[in-house]
């Protein structure tokens, strides 16, 4: 280890830095947050700083740099574009046993500025020693991503209860206990919601009754499959699951972001048949809940369109357990965009339905004068098997049959196929349609020759042209 990582207390310290750019802005910045004390020596100060000095925010010490500057500093920062000057201030606060770092000159400093994920209290400090710089910052950004914002308070309301932990416990093996159940418990979800109130009840229950562990569900939107759709949301809680209960249409690729050691149990569903009938995968959300576990219930696209999280949540709730909801990206949204169809446009759609083509039905009482309207598009989730008469409902209705379709076939997957035609060949086209896939009806659909990006199977075979002509 080069290097000893070290969380200085900088508060009301002062802290010396040489150069006014914004180099020098960047690093002031930092400083400011932890509290220091800024004292800066330039020849002129960037617009950010001249407006720092000016509110007293920081002091303009001087324009030209002396070593009896150092006296009575903690920190030294050089942050110029002047080599000979840079090394001067290195050598004198060196001279002094002052901590010096300047600014992309390893060899001059003795400490340096890490990459910083600051969720403060709590502060994650990542550093390659100089030696990767941008490795040390990607790796950041992949825990910028994980951890969520909530930490913060988090640690700041732990912060408030320690003294209560440690009256309660006697054992510092029972305490450590008590932490590993709130952390990971119904508290760290009652905190990323901004539910405080409830969040300290949770930390006076469980000291009360620490055994009382109690479980909760959230309702997790997997996207439409490519697991770069998922939300940080979703890919955190994804992360903290004890129990996933997942449908067919989440990809195998989002399963992999689960965590490793999380028990996963499939509940899905296909059309024609029913290998977890609804109301045993009610029964198996209730019971684990009820077991004190973390129940992630993760569904394809977006759970609260087409994908019962609303029926499910009515059981929970009934049942008397928290729960959570965390929003995904609708398979309408992401297989048109993936597809370079966009669902409005200006001069072909002002409107887009969502509708399903598989539905109860009892129900089912659908105003096709409506649908078959001019100038809106029409996203059908599940309308394949339905494809031949939503055609000649819709013709029937007004709709023209040269109206432009596309059937988006795995959307936003590695093997996503997009298959373009009239209206009149709707039928036709499901026929060779792998599932799941969703029914485009629009003059939208015109676009996705000129603005198609993502792979797919089936793609006019000239420029100029817009659906697939079937023989």
């Amino acid at each position: 280890m080069n290097y000893l990582p070290l969380f200085a207390d900088l508060r009301t310290r002062a802290v010396l830095v040489v150069g006014g750019g914004d180099v020098a802005a960047r690093k002031i910045d930092l400083l400011r947050r932890a509290g220091a004390c800024v004292r800066v020596v330039a020849r002129s100060l960037c617009d950010e700083l001249a407006e720092l000095e000016q509110q007293q925010v920081i002091i303009w010490l001087a324009r030209d740099f002396a070593e009896e500057q150092l006296k009575d500093v903690v920190l030294v920062i050089a942050a110029t574009d002047d080599n000979v000057l840079n090394s001067t201030v290195s050598s004198c606060a060196n001279a002094r046993n002052l901590l010096v770092n300047v600014v992309d000159d390893q060899a001059k400093c003795s400490f340096i500025f890490p990459s910083i994920v600051d969720r403060s209290p709590l502060v994650v400090a990542i550093s390659s020693g100089g030696t990767a710089p941008v490795l040390a910052r990607l790796l950041r950004e992949k825990l910028e991503a994980l951890l969520p914002v909530s930490l913060g308070n988090m640690a700041a309301l732990a912060a408030e209860w320690r003294g209560k932990v440690k009256q309660r416990f006697a054992k510092i093996a029972d305490r450590r206990r008590y932490w590993e159940r709130i952390f990971s418990g119904q508290f760290a979800s009652q905190v990323a919601c901004s539910n405080l109130m409830a969040a300290r009840q949770t930390l006076d229950a469980q000291l009360e009754n620490p055994e009382a562990c109690k479980g909760e569900i959230i309702l997790v939107g997997a996207g439409p499959g490519d697991p770069g759709l998922l939300t940080l949301r979703a890919l955190q809680v994804m992360q903290q699951a004890d129990v996933v209960l997942y449908d067919h249409l989440v990809s195998a690729e989002v399963l992999d972001l689960v965590r490793r050691d999380a028990d996963r149990i499939c509940v899905g569903k296909r059309a024609g048949t029913h290998d977890v009938i609804q109301e045993e995968t009610n029964r198996l959300l209730v019971e684990l809940a009820c077991e004190g576990k973390r129940v992630v219930r993760l569904k394809g696209g977006d759970p609260f369109i087409f994908g019962r999280g609303g029926e499910e949540l009515q059981v929970v709730v009934q049942a008397g357990i928290p729960f959570q909801i965390v929003p995904g990206v609708t398979a309408a949204s992401g297989a048109t965009a993936y597809a370079g169809i966009p669902l409005t446009h200006r001069d072909y759609a002002q409107s887009v339905l969502f509708i399903t083509g598989h539905s109860r039905e009892e129900r089912d009482s659908v105003d096709w004068s409506s649908l078959a309207r001019a100038h809106q598009t029409l996203a059908i989730y599940m309308g394949t098997f339905r494809a031949e008469d939503i055609s000649s409902q819709l013709i029937a209705h007004g709709r023209g049959a040269a109206t432009p379709v596309a059937i988006i076939s795995r959307g936003t997957r590695p093997d996503q196929q997009v298959l373009t035609g009239t209206l009149s060949e709707l039928g036709q086209l499901a026929q060779n349609a792998p599932t799941p896939a969703l029914l485009v009806i629009g003059e939208v659909v015109n676009l996705q020759a000129q603005l198609a990006w993502f792979q797919h199977s089936a793609r006019p075979a000239s420029p100029d042209e817009t659906v697939v002509t079937l023989a």
